[in-house]
C-alpha cells in the first residue's frame, strides 16, 4: 500500500508526540534553571502548534486531492486522541504542569473518558458488523478544537498573563477547559447514539437479506 501525502503527514504528527512529551517532562526540571525550563516549554509549544496545523493540512490535502482513505480515516483521529491524552495527563501532573495553571483532574477524566468510550464503541461496532465505521460529527470536531485551544492557552499562560491580569487569563482558561469537557460529554452521547443506530441498521439490513 502506497502512502499518500495526507497519511504521511498524519504519521509524522504521531511521531512528533514523542519529543513533545519529552520536552513537557522537563518544563519543571529544577536542574535546568528558569531559562532552561522556559526553553523546554517553548519547544513544546512549537511542536504542539506544528501538530495542530498539520492536523488541518492533512485533512485539506486528502479532500483536495481526493485521497481520503480508510487508513487516513483511522489514523487521523488516533493522532488527535494520542496528542490530547498525553497533553492532558501532563498538564494535570506535578512534573509537567504550567505553574499556577494546573489542569483539573476532572477535566482530564472527562476528555480522556470520551476517547475511551469512543474506542470501546469502535471495537464493538467492528466486532458486530466487521466494518470500520468512523463518522465524525460537528460536536466532536468542536470538542477537539476546544481541547487544542485549551492546551495552547495553558502552555502560553505565563506570557499571556504578562499582557492580561493573571486572574483574567485564569478565568478564560477555566471557561475554556470546562467548555472542552462539556462538549466532550455531548460528543460521547452523540457518538453512542450514532453507533447504536448504525448497528441497528446493519442488523436490519442483514435480516432483510436472510431468506425465509
Amino acid at each position: 500500500m502506497t502512502l499518500n501525502w495526507a497519511n504521511r503527514i498524519t504519521i509524522f504528527r504521531i511521531l512528533l508526540i514523542i519529543p513533545f512529551v519529552s520536552f513537557m517532562l522537563k518544563i519543571n526540571d529544577p536542574v535546568l534553571g528558569d531559562s532552561g525550563r522556559n526553553a523546554m516549554r517553548y519547544a513544546a509549544i512549537l511542536l504542539f502548534l506544528l501538530m495542530a496545523v498539520s492536523d488541518g493540512i492533512d485533512g485539506y490535502l486528502a479532500r483536495r486531492k481526493n485521497q481520503i482513505t480508510k487508513l487516513g480515516a483511522f489514523l487521523d483521529p488516533i493522532a488527535d486522541k494520542l496528542l490530547m491524552t498525553c497533553a492532558c495527563l501532563l498538564l494535570a501532573s506535578e512534573r509537567a504542569h504550567v505553574e499556577v495553571f494546573l489542569l483539573p483532574p476532572t477535566v482530564v477524566v472527562l476528555i480522556i473518558g470520551k476517547d475511551l468510550f469512543l474506542l470501546i464503541g469502535f471495537v464493538i461496532v467492528y466486532l458486530i458488523t466487521s466494518q470500520i465505521h468512523i463518522a465524525p460529527v460537528f460536536v466532536g470536531k468542536l470538542a477537539t478544537a476546544l481541547q487544542l485551544s485549551m492546551v495552547a492557552g495553558i502552555l502560553i499562560a505565563p506570557e499571556a498573563s504578562s499582557v492580561l491580569p493573571g486572574w483574567i487569563w485564569l478565568w478564560l482558561l477555566r471557561s475554556l477547559w470546562w467548555s472542552a469537557a462539556g462538549t466532550a460529554i455531548l460528543a460521547t452521547l452523540i457518538y453512542i447514539r450514532a453507533g447504536s443506530r448504525y448497528i441497528e441498521q446493519y442488523e436490519q439490513n442483514l435480516a432483510n437479506k436472510t431468506p425465509d
